[in-house]
């Protein structure tokens, strides 16, 4: 492998691993595959492109795209774009039994920020059925904060919470 490959490979585990705050601590000891129909590694501006049904894999984190555009600067992971129709995303947190799931056009991670903005008809939800949508979300990965509204009038934000199961007294028939 020559030394290009190399600092691109080391500069994609650096991309995902933030991301892996969602999901399970050993996804970051997993190794990464990345199927593409073309990649373009650029050296000189440090920009690599992945496009046409992109698919990365690191344990339990599956993201799919069209195209993943990943922008660094020497060894530095300054921001990964990755779009779709919808781009997705898909990783099983720590403590955990349900996936959690996002889509939308296109995700933006800011590796500074430690933060993912989700754009175009974004929706997070897990299997539990628990759902946020919005025309934009952004994940504060840090801080664990979601902030979700898009900048025009009517944009609205809708959120999904399933009641709490009932607790059931003991000698009750559950059976009708």
């Amino acid at each position: 492998m020559r030394l290009a490959d190399t600092r691109h490979a080391l500069i994609l585990v650096l991309a995902v691993m933030p991301a892996a705050a969602w999901g399970l601590a050993s996804d970051r000891d997993q190794p990464i595959h990345i199927e593409a129909d073309s990649a373009s590694l650029d050296e000189n501006t440090g920009i690599s492109v992945y496009k046409g049904n992109v698919h990365l894999s690191q344990g339990t984190l599956k993201l799919q795209g069209e195209t993943m555009t990943v922008h660094s600067s020497g060894d530095q992971l300054s921001k990964i774009v990755l779009t779709g129709n919808p781009a997705t995303f898909i990783q099983r947190p720590d403590d955990n039994d349900a996936d959690l799931h996002a889509e939308s056009g296109q995700m933006e991670y800011y590796a500074a920020d430690e933060r993912i903005i989700l754009l175009k008809a974004a929706r997070v939800w897990q299997e539990n059925g628990k759902e946020f949508r919005s025309d934009k979300i952004i994940y504060n990965l840090s801080s664990n904060r979601i902030n979700a509204g898009g900048s025009d009038t009517g944009d609205r934000v809708h959120i999904i919470l399933q009641p709490k199961p009932k607790p059931q007294t003991p000698g009750e028939d559950t059976s009708q």
